[in-house]
């Protein structure tokens, strides 16, 4: 993984906690989560985040 892959995982998972943190308090729909989530992935396009993106990592 380069230097830049390994950022883009930092932010994908960074951004999708928060996601997840605002589906939980209410804030957001799932389907609004799952849309957001469907964006980011397009975006930064994690190798290894996408075997995590369901899992709590907190």
């Amino acid at each position: 993984m380069t230097r830049e892959q390994g950022r883009k995982e930092v932010v994908y998972q960074m951004t999708m906690s928060a996601a997840r943190r605002m589906l939980e308090k209410g804030l957001i729909t799932e389907e609004q989560y799952q849309k957001y989530d469907t964006k980011m992935r397009q975006k930064y396009a994690p190798i290894i985040g996408t075997l995590w993106a369901e899992m709590d990592l907190l």
